[in-house]
């Protein structure tokens, strides 16, 4: 009997030891369950937010498209001019229409009575280049920098914004 009575106590102490250790596993993935929503729902809330910033976003730059398209244009007249050929056989020549981007049509109107500068400005640097300093996109870059720094040179204090090429023809 005293036998059969530890049979019986073992047997009743491991359905409360299997308790202990089976709230221990509920407990761990309570916290492990816890632990994922929280994840979720940041993930969610940074999901959502960042969306709406994204599009604040686009409305701003949005935005500065529309004060781009608020800027006025002022073509010049085509230039025709030899390149530098640094001793190559035959002509080189430049064709160039070019239009300013300015502010405002107050810089167009302070712009005018200098146009003279800016076609002397442009005509002297563009006499001295040749054709491979034309090539390529960095060439056609560093000729529109250089003509928009020429340019503000010439009508200071107005300021050109932009310099847009309408044609290019090296010959």
């Amino acid at each position: 009997m005293a036998v059969d009575a530890d049979a019986e106590g073992a047997e009743g102490a491991a359905p409360a030891a299997k308790k202990k250790g089976g709230s221990k596993k509920l407990l761990i993935m309570g916290a492990g369950g816890l632990i994922v929503l929280l994840l979720a729902g940041a993930g969610l809330y940074f999901f959502v937010f960042a969306g709406k910033g994204a599009a604040d976003a686009t409305k701003t730059e949005g935005g500065a498209a529309a004060a781009a398209a608020q800027s006025f244009i002022f073509n010049l007249p085509p230039m025709t001019v030899n390149l530098n050929d640094d001793g190559a056989p035959g002509d080189q020549f430049l064709k160039l229409t070019v239009a300013l981007e300015v502010a405002d049509e107050a810089v167009m109107k302070d712009i005018q009575p200098r146009m003279a500068k800016v076609v002397d400005a442009f005509q002297v640097y563009l006499r001295e280049l040749r054709k491979s300093d034309l090539e390529g996109s960095a060439g056609i870059y560093r000729l529109k920098e250089e003509l928009r720094r020429r340019i503000n040179v010439a009508v200071f204090p107005a300021q050109v914004d932009g310099i847009l090429f309408k044609e290019i023809l090296v010959q």
